[in-house]
């Protein structure tokens, strides 16, 4: 006989464990070996997103930004409530494996006749336990444990874009204000260049056609000066906001004394799984649907509760007796749905549904993360590579712009000449200024691409 009943509980347990009552989460399969794409090469060594932010931006003022903006920020201190939330709900879902314990003391006069009253109460302590014989409370609270992790993940996403956020908005403002320093330099040029060419037309030695093509040129330039500006002050105001300020004057150092590091590497596509704050969300997102649909197909099951009372009462059934009496009950219940189960079927038809738009979100996003990963590597690699030769473009511009003008003095080579080479030495060292904030801008993205963004 003790045989038999030992059997039969092995059965059930193998018959709910198959079901996928009590199974846990396990990952999907996902191929992660060309995630970055055939043009990266993974390599051994240390993954940039596993530098600390501190390691990455030394600039002493750039730093200063960035702890305000973890300290300060208003969606980053959403996120940290977020995490107590979640923590709360976690806690409670843990609570749910006690009984219910609950006092309930009631009293009552009654008079017939216009007899003495008559008192009668109860002093009982009720307690009910619903056992969690079929894995709801344990799939309810593995889901509030995954809902905890996604928070924290959650936060960790958000501290990486604020890092890479402030990072990349200074690094803007230091690329305009050089690119407004050498436009206003190339605007005072011009000014000067505008004065002589007026002289020589007094002189007779231009025309007026020459002299008005200088004061066009002239005037673009302080026209693209105001436009700069405009644009600087707009990415002052941005960064501001994420600073948690008014709009006011950003205290910053320049583009020429960044230093990032000379080699990148991404390290191994599947630390992606690990690193990336939003694959950790997906795939979190995904557990919580996995053992929300454990949870509905438990529903299918019979829920069995247990319940009691214990206490003092003065109300026998029979008669009223003083002192009173100690009373004692206990019950026990099995729930099994009948007319709601076809809704529980739906329930969990919904529930599988969710979960596999769940893994497809996953899976989505890791291939977004590789995505995102071989573009910033491109672009710093890229930039990287326009280094030298932008810098003997802007070298040949000038010897070119000191030619024409000695060819102007002593030739027949006339004022277009100089107006072009002019015009094409302020594009080259405004594109020197854009290739060199690509290439930090390539560095943040890629470190933000990587998961980087995490405290010493």
């Amino acid at each position: 006989m003790k045989f038999m009943k030992k059997t039969i509980l092995i059965c059930l347990a193998a018959a709910l464990a198959g079901c996928g009552i009590y199974k846990p989460y396990d990952r999907p399969e996902v191929g992660t070996e060309d995630l970055y794409g055939a043009a990266v090469t993974p390599s051994e060594e240390e993954s940039l997103g596993d530098l600390p932010w501190r390691e990455l931006f030394t600039d002493p003022q750039l730093q200063r930004l960035i702890e305000r903006a973890l300290a300060e920020n208003t969606d980053l201190q959403s996120a940290k409530l977020k995490i107590d939330e979640a923590a709360a709900a976690l806690q409670s879902a843990r609570l749910a494996y006690l009984p219910s314990i609950n006092l309930a003391p009631q009293g009552a006069l009654s008079s017939f006749d216009g007899a003495k009253p008559t008192k009668t109460y109860q002093l009982p302590v009720t307690a009910s336990w619903q056992i969690d014989l079929f894995g709801g409370t344990t799939n309810a609270k593995r889901q509030a444990r995954a809902g905890y992790e996604l928070s924290l993940a959650y936060e960790q996403a958000v501290r990486a874009q604020l890092v890479s956020g402030v990072a990349n908005l200074y690094y803007t403002l230091l690329m305009l204000d050089e690119q407004v320093r050498i436009t206003a330099s190339t605007a005072g040029i011009w000014s000067e260049v505008v004065e002589k060419a007026r002289a020589m037309k007094e002189a007779g030695m231009l025309n007026e056609t020459a002299v008005s093509q200088y004061e066009a040129t002239y005037y673009s330039v302080l026209s693209s000066e105001r436009d700069l500006n405009y644009n600087r002050k707009t990415t002052e105001n941005s960064l501001c906001s994420l600073l948690a300020l008014t709009p006011q004057t950003i205290e910053r150092g320049t583009l020429a004394a960044q230093e990032l590091p000379e080699q990148v590497a991404a390290g191994y596509p599947a630390r992606l799984l690990d690193n990336r704050p939003d694959v950790r969300v997906a795939e979190l997102s995904l557990m919580q649907a996995y053992y929300a649909t454990s949870e509905a197909r438990s529903k299918l099951w019979p829920s069995i509760s247990l319940s009691g009372s214990a206490g003092w009462t003065n109300s026998g059934g029979m008669g009223i007796t003083n002192p009173g009496d100690l009373l004692l009950s206990a019950a026990g219940s099995v729930l099994q749905p009948i007319f709601n189960a076809r809704a529980n079927r739906n329930q969990l038809k919904i529930m599988k549904a969710q979960q596999q738009e769940a893994e497809l979100a996953y899976r989505q996003t890791l291939l977004n993360a590789g995505a995102e990963v071989n573009d910033a590597l491109a672009q710093c690699q890229s930039a990287r590579a326009k280094r030298e030769y932008r810098a003997r473009q802007v070298e040949a511009m000038r010897r070119a712009i000191e030619s024409t003008e000695l060819l102007m003095q002593y030739t027949s080579t006339t004022y277009l000449e100089v107006l072009n080479a002019r015009q094409s030495l302020l594009s080259a060292e405004l594109s020197q200024v854009a290739d060199r904030f690509d290439e930090l801008q390539g560095v943040v993205n890629l470190y933000q691409a990587l998961g980087g963004g995490r405290e010493e």
